[in-house]
């Protein structure tokens, strides 16, 4: 049962981007809530910029994601160990990596999406952009002890 209580997070979170993965999360459904909002936030600006925003909103969200997913499955890998290792470090960017390739292949036969290699580039700097902070801070935290 420690197994999981370290790897139940991660699991839950690959869960979601499974589920962020499907019609319901796609361009033209986000920008059935995120333009108005942003129509709301700038009134002024024209309906391009808000298209780009929206896109910019999209592809940042990917970056996030990995970020954490990236972070939980460290967690998982540390089973409860302290500090950063690099094998930890590599192991958690490469399965956020291959689940980031697998989230793709899914979008492929998703009538209202489609696979892009640059996102899954996307989701790994969010993965490798994760261990980094991972290492300074867990790093940092150790040296206090």
């Amino acid at each position: 049962m420690r197994w999981l209580r370290q790897w139940w997070p991660a699991m839950a979170w690959a869960a979601a981007i499974f589920f962020f993965s499907t019609g319901a999360f796609g361009g033209e459904s986000t920008s059935r809530f995120i333009i108005p909002f942003l129509r709301w936030l700038l009134p002024d600006a024209p309906p391009e910029t808000l298209f780009q925003l929206h896109f910019l909103i999209r592809k940042a969200g990917h970056f996030v994601e990995y970020f954490f997913l990236s972070l939980l499955v460290l967690r998982g890998l540390r089973g409860g160990a302290g500090g950063w290792r690099l094998r930890w470090g590599l192991a958690a960017l490469l399965i956020s990596t291959g689940y980031a390739a697998t989230d793709e292949f899914h979008q492929y036969f998703v009538p209202s999406r489609g696979a892009a290699a640059q996102d899954v580039l996307l989701d790994a700097a969010g993965a490798a952009v994760a261990q980094a902070v991972a290492r300074l801070w867990l790093g940092k935290n150790e040296n206090r002890k």
